[in-house]
């Protein structure tokens, strides 16, 4: 009886905290409230700190001061407080003159006190001093004159240009985003780019399909083709069609006029009824299903695998648990902006303690998934200023509509997490930190990567804040194995699509043997040759170099079981 009751009170708490992370957007108030208190406990015992802090702030007024005078003077003296970068709101030439030129400066003199006084004081919790740090850079981005539509010369001209037609616009935008938001409909311009007319159109079918995934096998585009296929696996966090977007910049595409069989994993989206889906059945059902289906129809055949971003990170699992168990099918792996140590994992760590993960678990439990909204929140708020604050003031007050891409289409197409699945992943990957630690165990038993033998092609992009390229890069510490490692412009997304002919792309290359020392992220992109162009063209010659030297028919396309066209029927999920 006594445990019965406890129970029911643990229900009580977690349908408290989970009601709560929905108005939160499933960020913890103790994790924020500990972070401030942790900052003014220390602060308060850092008398030179304070100190400090008084003397900068008198320096900065003096340096102001003194600009303000020559500025009013006629005279145009070197700025004391440089831009920060953090908005491109500060470029306008407008804001070079004055008096916004003197606001400008006020506030970046401001913003470089504050960002000081959250990362002085010593003895503070790492995550504290992070969460601090980031909290104060939102907060003076939200009190920046440019983000402030009457000091804003780029709205205020507009809105004098245009008579306040623009702000009549932007209330017109505003309504019909909330409209299609609260309605489930996709953005403004969404609907040019239909699934399977005029994106995820390649050519193919599903010739597997179970509870989680469909593999979909894409009709050869080739005479002959190399003897061994490619298998692609996307994150379940995004569609598989970033992979296949539009004609020109297919992956899917790219490869098969290369002479590539090319198969694809596209996972089904979750529901509340599959709450108890557990990360490592995206291994067995996902990743080593797909695997099998091949080497069915593709007997005594090695693979090219390839992981993008989560799915990344289970195809590591998956291989390293293959080499524990003898399975040498994999004839190499490549892992894009895919994470491996957890121990630099960006700013998605803002998010990760046990308060936070024990918070998201209760929203989890009680809604069955992590839900896409909730997701697609915390990933705006980790880059505010592009994702809310610049589209909020571009659409609803400038009343300018960016003209929608593939790539955005595919942004909007959101996905949900399965409750275990994704507390599972929180705690032992970003948490405990378990595959790099020696402790993450599939089936009972520890694998390790270095026991991958096949050989590795990593990717990361520069401007990447969900898997930052040094974190990926870090791979190479764990591995002991032939090690390719490009880093590509871009970030998270549109470093990974790079099609040839894209503009302003460049990456850096380098290989590492079993025997090379290893050298640390900063170092090694220094030394890295500098590529001009797709990353793309340097893969797919890395791949011919691992095939085997002869082409061979392609397979019996007829033949292969058919269980509808691509792009199948989970994407619509």
């Amino acid at each position: 009886m006594t445990d019965h009751v406890s129970r029911q009170f643990e229900t009580l708490d977690r349908a408290q905290r989970a009601a709560l992370a929905k108005l939160t957007q499933g960020v913890s108030p103790y994790a924020i409230a500990a972070a401030c208190l942790d900052w003014t406990v220390h602060f308060a015992m850092s008398p030179g700190v304070q100190a400090d802090l008084m003397l900068r702030a008198a320096d900065n007024a003096k340096k102001l001061s003194l600009y303000a005078a020559a500025r009013m003077a006629g005279d145009r003296p070197e700025p004391p407080f440089p831009a920060n970068g953090w908005t491109s709101f500060q470029e306008d030439p407008l804001w070079s003159e004055l008096p916004l030129d003197l606001l400008r400066q006020w506030h970046l003199g401001l913003s470089q006190l504050a960002s000081f006084a959250a990362q002085a004081p010593r003895g503070m919790e790492t995550v504290d001093q992070t969460r601090v740090n980031f909290m104060t850079r939102q907060l003076m981005d939200a009190l920046a004159p440019w983000s402030n539509p009457v000091l804003n010369p780029d709205i205020w001209q507009h809105t004098l240009k245009e008579g306040g037609a623009n702000l009549l616009r932007g209330v017109q935008n505003f309504a019909e985003d909330a409209l299609r938001e609260t309605s489930g409909k996709l953005p403004v311009g969404a609907e040019a780019f239909k699934i399977g007319e005029t994106i995820a159109a390649s050519r193919g079918k599903v010739v597997f399909r179970n509870h989680l995934m469909e593999l979909l096998c894409y009709s050869p585009a080739t005479d002959a083709v190399r003897a061994e296929p490619v298998l692609l696996v996307p994150a379940w966090i995004m569609k598989f069609y970033i992979l296949d977007l539009s004609h020109h910049n297919s992956l899917v595409r790219f490869l098969t006029e290369r002479g590539h069989t090319v198969f694809m994993v596209s996972w089904r989206n979750p529901t509340e009824a599959d709450r108890d889906i557990r990360f490592d059945d995206y291994r067995t059902d996902g990743v080593m299903a797909a695997l099998n289906e091949i080497s069915r129809l593709m007997p005594e055949r090695a693979i090219h695998a390839c992981g993008y971003c989560l799915g990344g990170t289970i195809l590591a699992i998956a291989a390293a648990t293959m080499a524990r168990d003898g399975d040498k099918r994999l004839a190499t792996l490549s892992l894009l902006a895919a994470q491996t140590d957890f121990s630099e994992a960006g700013d998605l760590m803002l998010f990760v303690d046990d308060s936070q993960v024990a918070f998201l678990e209760d929203m989890m439990w009680d809604q069955g998934v992590l839900d896409t909204r909730q997701m697609a929140g915390a990933f705006r708020l980790l880059r505010s200023n592009d994702l809310i604050v610049a589209p909020f003031i571009r659409e609803y007050i400038l009343g300018e509509r960016e003209p929608m891409t593939d790539l955005m289409a595919w942004n909007a197409d959101q996905t949900r997490m399965p409750y275990l699945m994704h507390a599972q992943y929180l705690r032992s990957l970003f948490l405990e930190n378990r595959l790099t630690a020696g402790r993450y165990a599939v089936e009972g038993k520890v694998i390790a990567l270095r026991d991958i033998d096949a050989p590795v092609f990593l990717v990361g992009t520069e401007k990447d804040h969900i898997a930052p390229w040094q974190s990926v890069y870090k791979f190479r510490l764990f591995a002991d194995t032939e090690v390719t490692f490009v880093l590509t412009s871009g970030g998270h997304n549109a470093g990974i699509v790079s099609e040839p002919g894209h503009a302003h792309r460049s990456y850096r290359i380098g290989t590492s043997h079993h025997d090379d020392k290893y050298s640390d992220p900063e170092s090694w992109a220094r030394a890295a040759e500098l590529r001009e162009g797709s990353w793309w063209l340097a893969w797919a010659d890395w791949l011919a170099a691992r095939s085997s030297s002869e082409m061979t028919t392609p397979p019996l396309w007829e033949a292969m079981p058919d269980l509808g066209p691509a792009p199948g029927t989970y994407v619509y999920s």
